[in-house]
């Protein structure tokens, strides 16, 4: 088996997770002063992750996925974030971690989700229940166009929770793959029929459950860099799933794609996890490289950033973490505020200048 040290594996996920030089991390640093080139830039950082999740939470004049991007494409518009889905996109909305910008070139991989939330996860057999309401919605949306979730009828009680019938069933539908989302403007879905937004080519495309497995953990393995089996079933909410997640990555490992491999963690000993053999070499010239601060990480702590998917993982591999989420990895006690650490992460270009990488 093979053994990364926590620096190796620490400059790994910085990489993986472009937030070193292009020459590490493999995707741009810049923009550009052009709109497609930024929107091919930011599709290259979301194909790196395989999702770009989103979140209402506005930070600093941008939401939390927007500053994904910001903080590792130099020159990106705020703007921009938020309309990345747009026809014609290589992107698409569906629950990744959760409601997430995804590569188009996924969609075949995520049927197994859209069959099983024909049963909303939250709401029950909701379609059944108001069977009437969904095709009357539906045939409303063959019709007349494009429906704004501003547009349904009925207004929202307060809250996710508390929506009313045609916009739950709108969800409803999307969940189960009847509906797509076309776009969003000031982050309001605009709903039309599945088959007129994603490429025919792309519906009739097939995956079985199991194929579809392993096609998101190698995916989210791309974006970790090394990741244990549960963070791999995290990143895709892989939940009771736990034989076809380890027959999945024995597939992976046979067809050499995968290699197990421990990471050295300190007083808890070795982390059993996996890596690809590429990131394995590149790993290891990580390890010997004098690195630069030219990449740094958003000063505040996202919730959408894929690099913090669990906060357990980055303090394995000595990751810089804020207070609160400091305290949620590892049961510390809390730290007065003003002492080391600050009240928010530095990032990677704190921890790089001050030799942590």
């Amino acid at each position: 088996m093979e053994t990364l040290s926590r620096r190796a594996a620490r400059r790994l996920a910085l990489a993986r997770a472009g937030l070193l030089p292009p020459r590490w991390s493999g995707l741009p640093a810049r923009a550009g002063a052009r709109e497609r080139s930024a929107r091919a830039a930011a599709n290259a950082v979301v194909a790196r992750f395989g999702y770009l999740q989103l979140d209402t939470v506005s930070v600093a004049g941008a939401r939390s996925h927007a500053l994904v991007l910001l903080s590792r494409l130099d020159g990106f518009r705020p703007a921009l974030g938020e309309e990345l889905l747009r026809p014609g996109e290589p992107l698409f909305e569906y629950w990744g971690h959760e409601a997430s910008w995804i590569p188009l070139e996924l969609y075949p991989a995520l049927g197994f989700r859209r069959e099983e939330y024909r049963v909303h996860p939250w709401w029950g057999d909701l379609l059944s229940e108001h069977r009437q309401l969904a095709a009357d919605l539906l045939g409303r949306i063959e019709r007349e166009g494009p429906l704004r979730s501003l547009d349904l009828e009925g207004a929202s009680g307060g809250g996710w929770w508390q929506l009313k019938p045609a916009k739950k069933v709108a969800a409803a539908l999307w969940s189960a793959g009847e509906l797509a989302i076309r776009e969003r403007r000031g982050f309001q879905r605009t709903y039309d029929l599945t088959e007129r937004v994603i490429p025919e080519a792309v519906r009739a495309a097939r995956l079985d459950t199991a194929a579809s497995i392993r096609s998101l953990l190698l995916v989210a393995l791309g974006g970790h860099g090394w990741a244990t089996t549960g963070t791999l079933a995290a990143t895709w909410r892989l939940r009771n799933r736990r034989a076809e997640i380890l027959a999945a990555l024995e597939a992976l490992r046979e067809a050499g794609e995968i290699v197990p491999c421990t990471v050295e963690a300190g007083r808890d000993g070795k982390a059993r996890g996996w890596c690809r053999p590429a990131d394995l070499e590149l790993a290891a010239r990580l390890e010997r490289a004098r690195l630069s601060a030219r990449r740094r990480a958003p000063p505040l702590r996202l919730r959408a950033d894929p690099r913090d998917l669990q906060a357990r993982r980055a303090a394995r591999l000595g990751v810089l973490l804020p207070p609160r989420a400091r305290r949620r990895a590892t049961g510390g006690a809390r730290r007065p505020q003003g002492a080391a650490g600050g009240r928010h992460a530095r990032g990677a270009g704190r921890a790089l200048r001050g030799g942590r990488a």
